[in-house]
């Protein structure tokens, strides 16, 4: 009687579930902060090297460019306007 006593004693002073009981939620925790903290990192190195605006780098203004070539074609701007905004994405 006194073995069966006992073993239900060391399941709860183990916290149950085998002796692992809420341990196993530190070990959850340290892989979520782990995978937070590269993803902060990984974040944090594409906005410095994205310029901060979202948009290209330094010197790939290639897609505004395209647009700028598109609104001149079109008819939508002149071309004193063309020219001056063309220098402003150089």
């Amino acid at each position: 009687m006194m073995g069966s006593d006992m073993g239900g004693m060391m399941n709860q002073m183990m916290g149950g579930w085998w002796g692992f009981g809420p341990m196993w939620f530190g070990g959850l925790f340290s892989l979520l902060l782990l995978a937070l903290l590269i993803a902060g990192v990984v974040l944090a190195v594409r906005h410095l090297t994205s310029g901060g605006a979202g948009g290209p780098g330094p010197g790939g203004g290639g897609r505004a460019l395209e647009i700028l070539k598109e609104r001149y074609a079109r008819g939508e701007i002149g071309k004193e306007e063309f020219e001056a905004m063309r220098r402003d994405l150089a």
